[in-house]
């Protein structure tokens, strides 16, 4: 496996790979990163699709990219997806993955064209005193030292970053600015979190730091996640006579461990209550999605709070890959990611508007008509006055193809679970959904004498605890997550947001996209080049413009300079007079 650039080998079709024909896949989950690796089996493998097996525990496939309705519950959605121009592998492989609502066109299409017809921004990026505008007005309001404390983490090796925190790296002056408001409730990032991780997003999407402030980089999908990513995948894969196995724990993996060779010899499931096991050989290939950031999910309803669940269970992604961990070092230390759900939990409330008594408040802050059919808040809006660090959305509706068209559907989440809110005073773990939903219309601005009312009849509101959702941003160091197809593996390999790859960054689509194409051209040998993470850490322009729109637009002859600093610049800037780095400094406002 190797990546390239540009688009020579963006649009070659490989030839197929030799011996394919002889071998199977079985794929532990149905999640993205399982589902991206089935369809690289055919599309670019040429894998019969009656030789691929996906085993997923639950009755549905998806993994964290869900989006249903439940009968006598609701609309639910634990999550969603925000998407940038710049997922290389994302893109290559939806441009072959029919649309299921328009025929002829491919999903990438489909989601280009609504993209560019109706572009995202936000009007309203936060509040504060229950609904005022928060007054951040596009700004960072980032200082001098809180700059040169993000530049700094920027340029310091991965090495010096293994198990530190954020707040390790980052004083006040960058933890009460603008900029971690921003980053905090859009990237779902705790103080406590990875500074490794902190730094790697920065590296990753510094071409996007000027649109962090209204949304501008965003782009969403039609519908929700389940319905405009998931299922045009499984139809591909369903046409192709792929096999899908319900229901179907997975318990264990097991290994031959040898000096210079590893093989997966059997994988353990439980199917109908009965423990079996599937033996395997060399020319059955293993894709094993371990951990799971969505493990142990739990669902409330309107009048039940959802239930806190932290214990780790048999067929769960966590004991999986404790079980297989204690067979090698190079297969990771779960330990590291999942031994505290207290710093990595939060939870999140899918809210469905009933009648026409909502909607205006949402108006009145996304400053949009959300019955439109296009973009309505262009991303989360956060109450930064908060206790829980409360933010939610709206995005294009109907969010769900059997949504009524009277009916809104939102979402809603908070970082901190175990803080009492400011108007129901309880932590929001214990929260019923009309009282999360009454915490969200205190901060939106409705009068307090018809709160309760709204909640109750107005809204249908499902919580969901997640102990484990942001695990994968827990302090690390080299060697936790295992390589996505371990040094002398032969027949098996890692996927998901768990897994290590190059550069890239979890918590995103292309993350587990990423590790599900790796896997296939590794183990399949696929002549053709994976794309590699997008290069914009490397890109002068890209760096110049996030340093001047970091600071807000100030230029560097505004910060505050000794004499000595002063007389260093004006000789350098001497220089380069004349020059063309003169020219690309002022075409970016550096000067």
């Amino acid at each position: 496996m190797y990546y390239s650039s540009g688009n020579y080998e963006a649009f070659a079709r490989p030839l197929k790979p030799e011996g394919v024909d002889r071998k199977s896949a079985y794929l532990v989950g149905s999640g993205l990163a399982s589902l991206a690796a089935a369809c690289y089996l055919v599309r670019d493998g040429q894998m019969k699709g009656e030789r691929i097996h996906i085993l997923e525990k639950d009755p549905i496939p998806g993994g964290a990219c869900d989006g249903f309705h439940y009968d006598g519950l609701g609309y639910v959605m634990r999550g969603g997806r925000e998407m940038d121009n710049h997922f290389e592998v994302m893109w290559d492989l939806y441009r072959s993955i029919p649309s299921i609502e328009t025929e002829g066109i491919s999903v990438l299409d489909e989601y280009y064209w609504l993209n560019k017809k109706d572009p995202n921004f936000s009007l309203m990026r936060a509040t504060q005193n229950r609904g005022e505008d928060g007054k951040t007005d596009g700004k960072f309001d980032l200082s001098d030292k809180a700059a040169m404390q993000i530049m700094k983490l920027f340029f310091t090796p991965d090495e010096k970053l293994y198990n530190k925190q954020i707040d390790e790296v980052f004083e006040e002056e960058v933890l009460n600015s603008n900029f971690w408001l921003y980053w905090r409730t859009m990237f779902a990032f705790e103080n406590w979190h990875s500074a490794l991780e902190m730094k790697l997003y920065i590296k990753r999407f510094v071409h996007h730091v000027g649109g962090l402030p209204d949304f501008k980089a965003l782009r969403f999908t039609k519908y929700n996640q389940y319905e405009s990513m998931i299922l045009p995948m499984i139809k591909y894969l369903e046409s192709h006579d792929v096999q899908f196995h319900y229901n179907t724990k997975v318990v264990n993996v097991e290994f031959d461990i040898k000096k210079n060779k590893k093989q997966a010899k059997n994988i353990v499931i439980i199917k109908d209550g009965k423990k079996d096991c599937i033996d395997l050989t060399e020319n059955d290939l293993v894709f094993i999605t371990h951990g799971g950031c969505v493990e142990n999910s739990t669902y409330g309803s309107q009048d039940k709070p959802a239930p806190y669940s932290k214990g780790i269970k048999e067929g769960g992604g966590w004991d999986m890959w404790r079980k297989i961990a204690a067979q090698d070092p190079a297969f990771g230390n779960p330990e590291k990611f999942c031994h505290d759900p207290e710093k990595s939990n939060w939870m999140s409330a899918t809210v469905t508007t009933l009648d026409m008594k909502i909607p205006p408040y949402v108006e009145k802050i996304c400053q949009r008509d959300p019955f439109s059919g296009g973009v309505v808040t262009g991303g989360i809006v956060t109450a930064k006055d908060s206790n829980w660090l409360l933010s939610w959305t709206f995005n294009r509706q109907p969010q769900f193809r059997d949504q009524p068209k009277d009916q809104l559907v939102g979402w809603i989440y908070g970082l901190f679970s175990d803080q009492p809110g400011n108007y129901i005073k309880k932590p929001m773990r214990e929260c019923t959904g009309k009282e999360i939903c009454a915490e969200w219309l205190y901060h939106m601005g409705v009068p307090e004498n018809e709160i309760k009312d709204l909640a109750s009849n107005s809204a249908n509101t499902i919580p969901c605890m997640m102990p484990y959702i942001t695990a994968f941003f827990m302090p690390r160091e080299k060697g936790d997550r295992p390589q996505v197809v371990p040094e002398n593996a032969v027949n098996f390999a890692f996927l998901g947001q768990f897994a290590e790859t190059e550069r890239d960054t979890i918590f995103t689509t292309e993350y587990s996209m990423r590790t599900g194409m790796e896997a296939v051209y590794t183990l399949l040998n696929v002549d053709r080049g994976v794309p590699e993470v997008w290069g914009s850490t490397y890109d002068a322009r890209d760096l110049l413009d996030a340093s001047v729109k970091m600071r807000d637009g100030k230029k560097i002859t505004e910060m505050k300079m000794s004499w000595k600093e002063k007389f260093i610049f004006k000789k350098a800037m001497k220089q380069i007079e004349g020059t063309d780095i003169e020219v690309i400094l002022k075409n970016y406002g550096v000067i």
